[in-house]
């Protein structure tokens, strides 16, 4: 007779007298010992990071927390407007609402720097090297009539601040690699293909960083999400100070006009 299967993991477990957190004890060795933003990259890889690596990762977490009135910080307001019991629900509602437009591009552009460099026999070593390259990608998506993700803004027109500042950081701290030098040199030659000169915005410097961190391009997406969650508790906590959400409902309400069915 057989006994009862196991599950192994190396995150957490729990006996009688300890909980354990990647093979650590968590009460001693964790709690009080280890930041926030350090565990979180723990957890994802089961290694543990460099400081260098954790002020990275916590620098894409800050870029990436809030933006303001975005959809998901509206959406945010709104259902806790409706339902106040459910704060979960409110959380849920913002986070439900990061995809291709907001907070989805970090992962996209992880993703297609890394089908870039992984379709490469040999990596560049310098930027006349990468620019070779980044303009080879450029012309390949202009002709395909895809867009570049990463690359444009809809606010920050003349230069997202966030960018130069995160790949500053990176290279202070030795970890600014092939993604980064990548996206880097699409900001340089692009203008040469489109005939116009757009930024690298924000959300694709955060994926190149995120990627060249090693990180699971799968989950670029749930670090964009794990940032902005903060971004949505501080939503929540202004809007119990200064509420807005009524006004932006009864904006919309009071100021609709019936019209005829417009039918497909």
């Amino acid at each position: 007779m057989t006994g009862p299967r196991t599950y192994e993991t190396a995150l957490g477990a729990s006996s009688r007298e300890t909980i354990t957190l990647l093979g650590t004890d968590l009460a001693r060795d964790v709690m009080g010992t280890v930041g926030f933003g350090e565990l979180a990259f723990w957890l994802a890889t089961q290694r543990r990071p460099t400081p260098g690596q954790v002020r990275v990762f916590e620098a894409v977490l800050a870029a990436l927390a809030d933006h303001g009135f975005t959809p998901t910080a509206i959406v945010t307001r709104l259902t806790y407007l409706s339902a106040p019991d459910s704060v979960q629900g409110a959380l849920a509602a913002g986070l439900l609402g990061g995809g291709s437009r907001f907070l989805g591009v970090t992962e996209d552009c992880g993703r297609f720097l890394d089908d870039v460099l992984v379709a490469q026999d040999r990596l560049p070593t310098d930027d006349a090297g990468w620019d070779a390259l980044a303009l080879t990608v450029v012309q390949r998506e202009r002709e395909a009539r895809r867009f570049v993700p990463g690359l444009g803004h809809h606010v920050h027109k003349d230069g997202d601040p966030r960018t130069a500042r995160l790949m500053e950081i990176a290279a202070e701290e030795g970890q600014l690699g092939p993604h980064l030098a990548l996206f880097a040199a699409i900001g340089r030659v692009h203008p040469q293909v489109l005939g116009k000169t757009l930024p690298l915005n924000g959300a694709g410097v955060c994926g190149a960083a995120l990627a060249d961190l090693g990180l699971p391009l799968p989950l670029l997406r749930g670090f964009a999400l794990l940032a902005r969650t903060a971004g949505l508790i501080g939503q929540l906590a202004e809007e119990l100070r200064h509420p807005v959400a009524n006004d932006i409902f009864l904006s919309v309400d009071l100021n609709n006009r019936s019209v005829a069915p417009d039918p497909s």
